[in-house]
């Protein structure tokens, strides 16, 4: 049976190159899974900088190379055949993993985890000393920028030649915090014969009550001439009643992919919390020796387990008379989706527990939604968080990790972006609540609307990755889920003879209104009825404790230092201030409005900027 250890105790992490080595910064105890902005903080070297103007005080953690370290001691001897892997569930983002001094791999991409054979490294009984060195994030992304030359984006950073968590650059609702991170656990991996490298099940419901599973598996084997292990797999579905159904399938020696089919009858269906139960059911998977093996004759190898959901899922798009539609349709039945969008819960994703997912997405079924949109330059989250949405009945539209720019489909990002949909696909496909994938946040619009076909003159842009490697991948992985190019994206027929849509057109498709908040009035609301509106948005103050909690500038005015460095979004202040003057009037006044500068950001100025919002 594979024997896994986590590697989370033990690590230091100090500034290896750059600003933080020009400061003097020496090794400090590392937390893993973590980010070395909380190593920081907890070291006294910086202060949060989520609070005050602490952000700006830390900017150059991003601009610093750091190096994480620990000891490896493997006391035990391995049997012949055992494999020895070190496997990292999340780096971020550009770094060079060595083993006693001897690099092993180099990564580029926070979106992927890696798996290295560290059975030779690792052969004796002594200590070892292992290195992940963590290159500069704006480092590592300018220079591929200056290599293959600027493309646009809607902020003034690199990250769209990262393959990172665009947001951590800043955006016009949070900080720029680039850094370094294991943002994932980190394990030592002992295994023989063979390994479940992917499990893949594909969940279909027929309209008699009938419920098809086809588990898909692809094996790993520790050597290659396995050809005389026969291997078993083991699959067993159980319902929310107990119910069992089980199945053996042989795999032949040397074969590295299976299918195995369980069918259940008069299966209960999984539905978003607004239109019945969320039933799931567990599916467990084991892989053992065969028949004709030697002394481990019969020994379980290895095993993989989730709950899964019976339901079916459809976009509907069929043209009409105001244009086409956009509407899922679980089970049959069509939704009238009530969702939110989902940015990342923290800027540094290691500090989101399982309980807090759990929470927030509670929050989300106490407003009534029933779908949240993880947008794209964030992170495909944790485990926990489809997990949340699988029990409490929330449908989740997952986008791939693209947003408001123009990303290059050169190498290496072609085969990062390839690797990188590959695993995000087979890891969340299980899920029930996933319900749509999506390939970007505003790309497709930006190139059209934002100067951007100028700008790029010919170059790739990004739009090869929406229209042809994503869908290409959704569909031989997970032919299950409906693909959609964009949001917003509005054409549902992208063949050459097709009539172009706008990507942003409200009769058809998806589409974004931004122009209520950042131009007009939120009066114009009602001048367009899009068929699905996947973002919208107007700013407001958070509860006063909460800015209290995070800024002590005394007396606190709307133009004070710290309120102005929270202060993302572009004219911000005076597009509140817009929609103060015309929807609320003020306690302290008794007029409509506030002054134009320097009012006391008070209780009575917080709620009327949530009164409009």
């Amino acid at each position: 049976m594979m024997q896994r250890t986590e590697l989370s105790h033990g690590w230091t992490v100090q500034a290896y190159a750059g600003a933080g080595l020009d400061r003097g910064v020496g090794s400090m105890p590392a937390t893993v899974p973590g980010a070395v902005h909380d190593d920081l903080i907890a070291a006294g070297l910086i202060a949060d900088p989520l609070l005050d103007r602490n952000e700006e005080l830390a900017a150059w953690v991003g601009h610093t190379n750091w190096r994480y370290q620990t000891s490896l001691e493997t006391s035990d001897q391995a049997e012949p055949g055992t494999r020895l892997d070190l496997v990292f569930g999340g780096i971020d983002t550009a770094a060079v993993i060595a083993v006693d001094d001897e690099d092993l791999l180099r990564t580029e991409n926070m979106h992927r985890s890696y798996r290295i054979d560290v059975t030779e490294a690792l052969s004796d009984s002594s200590a070892h000393a292992l290195s992940v060195t963590v290159e500069s994030p704006w480092a590592a992304a300018e220079r591929h920028r200056d290599r293959l030359g600027a493309l646009p984006n809607t902020y003034d950073t690199p990250y769209n030649f990262l393959r990172t968590m665009a947001c951590s650059f800043g955006w016009d609702w949070g900080p720029t915090v680039p850094g370094a991170a294991l943002w994932r656990p980190v394990f030592l991996e002992r295994w023989s014969v063979a390994r479940l490298a992917e499990v893949r099940p594909l969940v279909r419901v027929w309209p008699n009550g009938l419920g098809a599973v086809t588990v898909n598996v692809v094996l790993e084997l520790a050597e290659l001439g396995m050809a005389s292990k026969e291997l078993e797999l083991t699959v067993k579905l159980t319902g929310p009643d107990g119910c069992e159904l089980t199945t053996q399938h042989p795999i032949d020696a040397g074969q590295t992919t299976a299918e195995v089919t369980l069918l259940a009858e008069n299966v209960a269906l999984w539905w978003p919390h607004t239109l019945g139960d969320p039933v799931l059911y567990d599916l467990h998977v084991a892989l053992s020796n065969g028949c004709n093996g030697s002394n481990s004759e019969g020994a379980l190898l290895d095993t993989w387990e989730r709950t899964i959901g019976f339901r079916t899922i459809e976009l509907d798009t069929t043209p009409d008379e105001f244009g086409s539609a956009f509407t899922l349709v679980v089970n049959g039945q069509s939704v009238f989706a009530k969702g939110v969008n989902w940015i990342p819960d923290d800027p540094f994703p290691a500090r989101i527990t399982a309980e807090r997912y759990a929470a927030q997405v509670r929050e989300a079924v106490a407003l009534g939604a029933d779908l949240l949109r993880v947008w794209g330059g964030g992170i495909y989250e944790s485990e926990a968080f489809y997990e949340a949405c699988d029990r409490l009945g929330v449908m989740v539209w997952q986008d791939f990790a693209f947003a408001c720019a123009a990303y290059p489909e050169e190498e290496p990002f072609a085969t990062e972006v390839a690797a990188e949909a590959t695993e995000a696909v087979t890891r969340l496909m299980p899920h029930p609540s996933l319900v749509l994938w999506c390939g970007n946040n505003e790309n497709l619009w930006g190139y059209e609307d934002w100067g951007w076909a100028e700008q790029t003159a010919g170059r790739t842009w990004g739009r090869g990755f929406y229209l042809d490697v994503l869908p290409e991948i959704v569909g031989r992985i997970d032919p299950t889920r409906p693909y959609w190019p964009g949001s917003p994206w509005s054409q549902r027929d992208t063949t050459a003879n097709a009539p172009e849509i706008h990507p942003n057109d409200p009769n058809h498709g998806c589409s974004h209104e931004w122009e209520v908040w950042n131009r007009i009035d939120l009066d114009h609301y009602r001048d367009r009825v899009p068929r699905f509106l996947s973002e919208f948005g107007w700013q407001a103050a958070p509860t006063w404790a909460t800015l209290r909690e995070a800024l002590t500038d005394e007396p606190l005015t709307a133009d004070s230092p710290g309120v102005q460095a929270h202060q993302k979004a572009a004219d911000g202040d005076l597009k509140l201030a817009r929609g103060l003057a015309k929807h609320t009037i003020s306690q302290a006044s008794g007029s409509a409005g506030p002054a134009e500068s320097g009012p006391d950001v008070g209780p009575d100025w917080v709620y009327r900027t949530q009164v409009v919002q």
